[in-house]
């Protein structure tokens, strides 16, 4: 390219080059898990009840079908 390029066409491929980086950055599953695994980790140092309900619910609930799964007469 030379030097005669417009100011409107770099700031178009500026704009394009963030674009594609931050779709990049949402599309890359590994980097997402990560800052949801940080997010949590920290909501659960900042309040671990909600977390232990939400187990203790979860296991309620296994549990159960487990049971309905074992004792149905299916």
């Amino acid at each position: 390219m030379t030097d005669s390029t417009t100011p409107s066409v770099t700031t178009a491929r500026a704009e394009l080059e963030s674009t594609l980086e931050a779709l990049e950055d949402k599309l890359n599953v590994p980097k997402q898990a990560g800052i949801l695994k940080d997010k949590a980790m920290a909501s659960y140092e900042k309040n671990p009840v909600p977390w232990i309900i939400g187990a203790t619910a979860a296991a309620i609930v296994v549990a159960g079908v487990i049971a309905w799964a074992i004792l149905s007469d299916d």
